[in-house]
């Protein structure tokens, strides 16, 4: 079934493995982020540029796959942390998500089909230096248990995928390459290597598909085993 997907800060990254992976499965890809030759352009932390985006994007068409992917971190223990970090890293990582799928909603309801997926993340379970993110992508994994609730009887499932830690910019700026802290976090994962976006996008792929129906409200976390047990980081 073709289908037209949505992936905002699907411009580089795990968005943009996303929107690789959903677009040689024949579907058409949208992005919204704030840079990229392919995306329609927009700062997801402005409620009105959002919107506006959201606007052109669904004038082509509907939306009936939807990826919450955009993300924000800037570490700080919680006595350094500035507040108006803490609103545009929830502005961003979670109340974009929300005017997303409101507005894609009315056209998967009309379609009886949906599938929807948030990208959250591994900090949602706790990380030092990560209040204001990990407390985000907490509330998308809430988010996704909820609507999953909701939109059931539409056809529409909602499901989570939480990276560990992946080779992205985003990543490698949290953690510099080279640092003893990051060879501590890779010694602490159970598969001894970082993740690549395209492992994130495998697990997105699979809650995107048609024939994944009867799995909603769940959170998959792509962590190479990082979140089994007790990890030392």
């Amino acid at each position: 079934m073709r289908q037209r997907v949505l992936v905002t800060g699907g411009s580089s990254g795990i968005g943009a493995a996303i929107a690789r992976r959903s677009a040689s499965e024949g579907h058409e890809v949208e992005i919204i982020d704030l840079v990229g030759p392919d995306a329609v352009h927009a700062d997801l932390s402005s409620v009105e540029q959002t919107a506006a985006a959201l606007d052109e994007v669904l004038r082509r068409g509907p939306v009936t796959r939807l990826v919450n992917n955009v993300g924000y971190i800037r570490p700080a223990p919680v006595s350094e942390l500035d507040l108006e970090d803490w609103d545009r890293t929830v502005q961003i990582n979670l109340r974009s998500a929300v005017q997303c799928v409101q507005a894609v909603l009315p056209g998967m309801r009309e379609e009886g089909f949906g599938r929807m997926v948030n990208i959250s993340s591994r900090a949602a379970l706790g990380k030092e230096g990560r209040a204001a993110y990990g407390s985000a992508k907490a509330g998308l994994i809430g988010l996704t248990r909820t609507l999953a609730l909701e939109l059931a009887a539409d056809g529409i499932t909602v499901n989570a995928v939480a990276p560990g830690p992946i080779r992205t910019a985003l990543f490698d700026q949290a953690n510099p390459p080279g640092a003893a802290r990051t060879r501590a976090i890779i010694d602490s994962i159970p598969v001894r290597r970082v993740g690549e976006p395209e492992d994130v996008a495998h697990a997105a792929a699979y809650f995107l598909d048609e024939r994944s129906g009867f799995v909603t409200g769940q959170t998959l976390y792509v962590c190479g085993g990082k979140t089994v047990g007790l990890a030392p980081i």
